[in-house]
């Protein structure tokens, strides 16, 4: 049933009203809740009449005094109150058009909504919205929002999303600036395509929209094997990838010497695959793109610093082994962090396994797509330490439209299904520096 309350959280108003497990959600000061963003704007006020309606069929109205931004504390049973929008466009580098067949069903559902981009930090192209959207958007201050951009020339995007509406983006972005909502852009690099001097035109175009624009990601695209039928892409090379990281090292000096920001990042990938160092920690501020995989590199070479010095002493002392897992992109910078380790304590042995991604194809590197089978299949031969640890990011707990929270790799195994393959208890790390340090210490003998 829709707005169904699923639980309710101790201590919360809804426990103290009497609102139980199975209760329904009717309206809140007279208006009908059509989604979880209805449900956010409408809660916002120091006093609400809440209507809900009871198993039995009761309706209870409810008059509630309480902090201006405080909610019911309930959770409902489905998460938006509404079904998530799916993605009209055809992007010529869509990831989920690369996936094979027979992977759960979550894992093929497109959304492109933008109350997800401000509940969960997902990036929509706005394409799909209906002017109301956009007003909704305005009148309830959705922000800040995620966009994927790509470009801002209009051919070009209605080109690349394969959607005759994409090139009206640019309209939407500013009608978005001038009415105070916060927006992150978002550019998947494609060579040939939207690099070059498309590249310098659309981060220029985003800087005129500057701060409402706050800042703009730039990442390349990813090529699964299973790209048959699919619009022929190139990956890029040392070559192409640094002729790009000039390109905008040009713009990022410039809007230094301007705001004092470089607004515009490359994602450490663009780094990795040029074969350079990635930028100073000054140069990522409050590394608030790091879910983009920008200054990941630079984040975990200063936590290690820190927690080497912080944890000195204790690490000294201890005694272990382990397994440390990860996609091939991050072998080289987590080897180095292993080796500082084991140079500080000799009897901590660390060895460092990176998994290439067979599952999707070598062209993959990053360790948020790396599969338990692509794991199970290249440490069966091996002597696994005692402790094995793995990325975060490897898991899906949740992200998913319509998932629950186990932890879940892409190809359906389990953690739990994994250890026993294995025949090891796994540590799930973040890999931030900090954590990793944190697990060590915890899973060592003194």
């Amino acid at each position: 049933m829709k707005n169904q309350i699923s639980q309710v959280k101790p201590g919360s108003i809804a426990e103290e009203m009497g609102v139980e497990s199975g209760d329904v959600l009717l309206s809140i000061n007279g208006n009908k809740v059509n989604d979880i963003i209805d449900y956010k704007f409408l809660m916002t006020d120091n006093y609400v009449e809440v209507d809900i309606k009871k198993p039995n069929g009761e309706i209870w109205n409810l008059e509630i005094e309480k902090e201006y931004d405080e909610d019911l504390g309930v959770e409902f049973k489905e998460f938006m109150l509404d079904k998530p929008k799916s993605c009209h466009n055809k992007c010529i580098f869509c990831f989920i058009d690369q996936l094979p067949s027979g992977m759960r069903d979550t894992l093929y559902f497109k959304d492109d909504d933008s109350r997800l981009a401000f509940l969960q930090g997902n990036f929509v192209t706005l394409t799909n919205m209906t002017e109301d959207d956009i007003n909704r958007i305005i009148k309830y201050k959705i922000s800040p929002i995620n966009v994927s951009v790509h470009t801002t020339d209009p051919d070009l995007r209605i080109k690349m999303l394969n959607n005759r509406f994409a090139g009206k983006l640019y309209e939407i972005l500013k009608k978005l600036a001038s009415n105070g909502i916060e927006m992150n852009c978002q550019i998947v690099l494609c060579p040939g395509i939207n690099d070059n001097e498309h590249v310098t035109n659309t981060i220029e175009d985003l800087f005129k929209l500057y701060p409402q624009v706050r800042s703009v990601a730039v990442v390349p695209l990813g090529i699964t094997k299973f790209r048959k039928g699919l619009f022929n892409l190139k990956l890029y090379n040392e070559k192409t990838a640094r002729e790009q990281l000039d390109r905008v090292d040009i713009l990022q000096k410039k809007y230094m010497s301007h705001v004092g920001d470089p607004f515009v990042r490359m994602s450490d990938e663009f780094y990795i695959i040029a074969n350079r160092d990635v930028p100073d920690s000054k140069f990522y501020g409050k590394f608030n793109q790091i879910e983009d995989g920008i200054g990941m590199i630079r984040l975990f070479r200063d936590n290690i610093d820190k927690s080497l010095v912080k944890f000195q002493n204790e690490i000294s002392k201890l005694k272990g082994e382990f397994t440390f897992i990860t996609g091939t992109a991050a072998l080289n910078e987590i080897k180095v962090a292993a080796d500082r380790i084991m140079r500080l304590n000799g009897n901590i042995d660390i060895e460092v396994k990176g998994i290439v991604n067979n599952f999707f194809g070598d062209t993959i590197t990053v360790a948020g797509l790396v599969t338990a089978q692509d794991i199970i299949e290249q440490l069966k031969d091996c002597k696994v330490k005692q402790n094995v640890v793995i990325p975060e990011c490897m898991l899906r707990k949740g992200y998913e439209i319509g998932f629950d929270n186990r932890r879940v790799f892409l190809d359906d195994m389990t953690v739990e299904m994994l250890e026993k393959k294995l025949n090891r208890n796994i540590s799930i790390c973040k890999y931030t520096g900090e954590d990793l340090l944190d697990i060590i210490i915890k899973k060592s003998n003194l």
